[in-house]
């Protein structure tokens, strides 16, 4: 159903892909939008358990998307210095796909809320997260991609230092 990759030595294990996922703050998610056309929208995002959780306004291209087409992917980049004098760049990324929806739980958006609270503003109380949650709550939709597939990717020479360093 999914593609191998392509340059196997390079591929990043599950454990790492996850935690590139946990660590990083943004990426892009791809959907099939208007007319067919890919439509890719950077968005701050959460991990957990096999799923990734964005939060967005509760009308939009983006959830257009989703209610029209469940499948999508997300691309974080966690690295990417240039290195002109070889023409390349250091990198590390992960492309996960799956099945994509609208949370329709109340209780669900409110959780996903307070992970996205604890990650984006950890200096915060829990009561200063929970008075944002209800703020915005009525005008904030949490849209769930449950990973089916995923592949990280490392560049060559972050690889030949990691095997020089074993």
């Amino acid at each position: 159903m999914f593609r191998k990759m392509r340059r196997k030595k390079q591929e990043l294990s599950r454990e790492e892909n996850i935690e590139i996922l946990k660590s990083t703050t943004s990426g892009v998610l791809a959907v099939l939008g208007d007319n067919d056309y890919p439509y890719a929208v950077p968005l701050s995002h959460v991990y957990d358990s096999g799923k990734l959780y964005f939060h967005c306004a509760i009308q939009g291209h983006k959830l257009d998307a989703v209610k029209n087409h469940s499948k999508a992917s997300f691309c974080v980049i966690a690295q990417d210095d240039v290195i002109p004098e070889k023409y390349t760049t250091c990198y590390k990324s992960v492309i996960a796909f799956g099945k994509i929806h609208i949370c329709d739980d109340e209780k669900e958006k409110i959780t996903v809320l307070q992970k996205m609270a604890y990650k984006f503003s950890p200096a915060q109380t829990e009561e200063q997260n929970s008075a944002e949650i209800k703020a915005h709550l009525s005008h904030t939709s949490i849209i769930i991609l449950t990973i089916e597939h995923m592949t990280g990717k490392i560049a060559q020479e972050l690889m030949i230092k990691r095997q020089k360093e074993l």
